[in-house]
Parts: structure tokens; C-alpha cells; sequence
């Protein structure tokens, strides 16, 4: 039986730094679209604070993509990541639909 070896680029230690600055980014950004645009559904913030929420995720998708350049990701997990912060997106707005029709639907039963 053949064991099969899987080659991957090595990561050059120079690129250590700008590896874990851009990573750490991704998850600030993430953090920091969700919260605004959480708190702009909820009432928190006014709904003029949703493209400063936008621009969150637009910074997270650049860090994202940036990060996955550096540690030479193929283009398959370029797409599938890409794809996935579009699903993510739309994710907040969709829980926020869902809270909403339910309180509709259920209202009266109470």
C-alpha cells in the first residue's frame, strides 16, 4: 500500500506577522458587523449605522481574501471562502425576517 503525500508551500517565517495581524482583522471585522448591524435591527443603533456595518464586512472579505493569499490557499477555497462571506451577508438580515414573521404569525394566539 502507497502512502500518499500531500506537498503543501511552506509559509515563509517573514510573513508570520502580516499572517496573524490580517487573521486577527477578519475576526475584529466579523465581530464588529455583526454587533452594528444587530444592534441597528434591534433598535440599539439608529439604521444609519448599517453601511458603517456594510464597510465592516466589505474590510472583513478584503482581510479574508488577503489572509487566504498569504497562506497560499488553491482557488477552490478561495471560492468557497467568497461564497461563504456573501452567505454571511445575508445571514443577520434573515434571522432578524424569520424573528419577525414568527412574532406576526404567533401574535394573535396569545
Amino acid at each position: 500500500m502507497e502512502d500518499k503525500l500531500i506537498v503543501r508551500p511552506e509559509i515563509a517565517l517573514d510573513q508570520f506577522l502580516p499572517i496573524f495581524v490580517e487573521s486577527t482583522l477578519v475576526l475584529v471585522f466579523g465581530v464588529a458587523y455583526a454587533a452594528v448591524i444587530t444592534l441597528s435591527k434591534m433598535g440599539y443603533f439608529s439604521k444609519r449605522w448599517m453601511p458603517i456595518g456594510y464597510l465592516f464586512w466589505a474590510l472583513q472579505t478584503y482581510f479574508l481574501y488577503d489572509f487566504a493569499v498569504l497562506i497560499q490557499s488553491n482557488h477552490f477555497t478561495l471560492k468557497v471562502l467568497m461564497v461563504t462571506m456573501v452567505v454571511y451577508l445575508f445571514v443577520p438580515h434573515l434571522y432578524f425576517y424569520l424573528i419577525d414573521e414568527s412574532e406576526r404569525r404567533y401574535e394573535d394566539t396569545d
